[in-house]
């Protein structure tokens, strides 16, 4: 199939982006069409990340951009950056969930919670893909409630930590050279970079996916994991208000990404319903197939206006952790929706590695729970406007 260089577009949302964020777009799309589209189902198909890509993303300047040029990376809007995550994930959503890992969860949390030293040693590695970071908060038994985690860290003598514990579901974990851990302590939550290679320290990567298959998700494994406090303690930050303070960076770089996926599957099957025949005329004259079509770009449509308004929220400094919410539960919804219409559109076809729908549809399934779950963000936003905390 062919791949456009233009995103759908009904409300003339493009027409809000400045010159430099149409470039970012525009970049981001040709990355993809050329270096992607053409090699991931296959990386799916096998369960691999397409390594060699890693290092020609930190090239474009696609880890971290909405970070300071000083730590050179791009100091981009974050709208730029939201639509950066757009293209990726139209591509594919373990190829965003790299690069929202490397920016969102590891670089953000060296940049907000470290010292000087940290940031002027990791974040300028982590931005050119010579470094690779992963996030390690999920717990086996603890996912939506973090401030379960018995993972911990124990002051030790000289300076020292002691980390013991299990993380899982981490994106990258096996292929990181730094992992930003959180862990209870004495004095509550604090973050740790603990390097690749340290004793005691593993991550096996998890195999057997139906969903994400092109990406890397791993277990951390501490076992009396020694580390040194000046390099490895993040001194900015105490609580849980660390860890979800990465999480919201996340939330709302997927709000814009899986609109990419929606995007590609209703040109899919766009393009399908035009050229395919049936009773001597395209199925795209039929009223169902319409009715689908038109529902599929109004929804896209409608996720595309609330991240624009969220992302220009966020350049401002007044968004909201739960408008974050909002966009990241309404987008995902809305996108594994389409994925799901676009896939009966195609018929037998749209189970075929040929078209990206399945693949993207599968995808989707796992970012529904991910980075908190669908029912969790209705949760936060009911919290929101009734004050009332319903998941305590």
């Amino acid at each position: 199939m062919s791949y456009t260089t233009e995103l759908t577009d009904y409300m003339g949302f493009q027409g809000l982006l400045s010159d430099e964020e149409k470039l970012v777009r525009e970049t981001g799309r040709k990355f993809v069409n050329d270096e992607v589209l053409p090699i991931i189902e296959e990386h799916a198909q096998k369960e691999t990340f397409p390594t060699h890509l890693i290092r020609k993303m930190g090239e474009l300047g696609f880890y971290g951009p909405n970070l300071p040029e000083k730590y050179g990376c791009a100091g981009l809007s974050n709208v730029a950056y939201g639509l950066l995550m757009y293209e990726l994930e139209r591509g594919d959503s373990g190829l965003r969930s790299f690069a929202s890992v490397q920016g969102s969860l590891v670089m953000y949390p060296i940049y907000a919670y470290g010292s000087d030293s940290q940031k002027d040693f990791w974040l300028p590695k982590l931005a050119t893909g010579e470094k690779i970071g992963c996030f390690g908060l999920t717990e086996p038994d603890f996912g939506s409630n973090p401030s379960g985690m018995r993972t911990t860290a124990v002051r030790e003598a000289g300076g020292k930590w002691r980390i013991n514990g299990t993380k899982m579901w981490i994106t990258n974990g096996s292929v990181a050279d730094v992992a930003v851990v959180w862990a209870r302590t004495e004095e509550g939550i604090r973050g740790f970079l603990v390097e690749k290679g340290t004793p005691g320290f593993s991550a096996p990567q998890m195999h057997g996916k139906w969903s994400l298959r092109a990406s890397v998700t791993s277990e951390l494994i501490f076992e009396d994991v020694i580390v040194d406090e000046e390099k490895s303690l993040l001194p900015n930050v105490t609580g849980l208000k660390g860890p979800l303070g990465c999480l919201t960076q996340a939330r709302y770089g997927i709000a814009w990404g899986v609109l990419g996926a929606a995007d590609i599957c209703y040109q899919t099957a766009l393009e399908y319903a035009l050229s395919r025949i049936q009773f001597d005329k395209p199925i795209a004259s039929y009223q169902l197939q319409q009715k689908k079509l038109a529902e599929m770009v109004t929804e896209i449509t409608k996720g595309q206006l609330l991240v624009m308004q969220l992302g220009r929220l966020k350049d401002q400094g007044t968004y909201t952790p739960a408008q974050v919410s909002m966009a990241k539960m309404n987008n995902v919804n809305v996108a594994i929706n389409i994925c799901r219409t676009a896939r009966t559109i195609l018929g037998a076809n749209g189970i075929m590695g040929e078209y990206p729908i399945m693949r993207h549809a599968n995808n989707l399934e796992a970012v529904y729970t991910y980075e908190g779950t669908h029912d969790m963000h209705l949760l936060i936003i009911g919290e929101k406007i009734t004050g009332i905390a319903a998941y305590r």
